[in-house]
């Protein structure tokens, strides 16, 4: 059975889409830490971040140092977090969002989908996809 992330790739369910190749996808949770915070996974439905061959790891890597450049730049955050857990989705993923200290990092703040303000993701989203360079679908223009 495809994971959650597998669906959103393929368009089976909406997701709001940051950036998109033939190998990665990055598109904004729906339980944020803050608004922006993105998820950067690879196509490649792989369960641990360790099992990713070298070459798709790399990329993951590259497309979330972009995203947390992105990420810093439109919402003015000291950093861009970066964390890899992904217990709650069996499909290797890194979080990658705004952080002015610590407490993004735990995932205990996180907003439940049903509390986040679909205009501020949406905001959020564009804000990304803009100092990014890429369409609504998260591909370059």
């Amino acid at each position: 059975m495809s994971t959650v992330f597998t669906k959103i790739i393929n368009g089976e369910i909406p997701g709001r889409f940051v950036y998109r190749d033939e190998t990665v996808a990055a598109f904004l949770t729906i339980e944020p830490v803050s608004y922006g915070h993105t998820l950067v996974v690879p196509v490649e439905e792989v369960d641990k971040w360790t099992d990713l061959d070298p070459a798709t790891w790399t990329h993951v890597n590259e497309v979330a140092q972009k995203v947390g450049g992105a990420i810093i730049d439109a919402f003015g955050s000291e950093r861009a977090g970066y964390l890899i857990a992904g217990f709650e989705v069996p499909h290797a993923h890194v979080h990658v969002f705004p952080a002015d200290d610590m407490s993004g990092y735990s995932l205990s703040t996180i907003m439940p989908a049903d509390q986040t303000d679909p205009g501020k993701m949406d905001e959020a989203a564009a804000k990304l996809r803009a100092r990014l360079g890429v369409g609504e679908d998260g591909r370059e223009k």
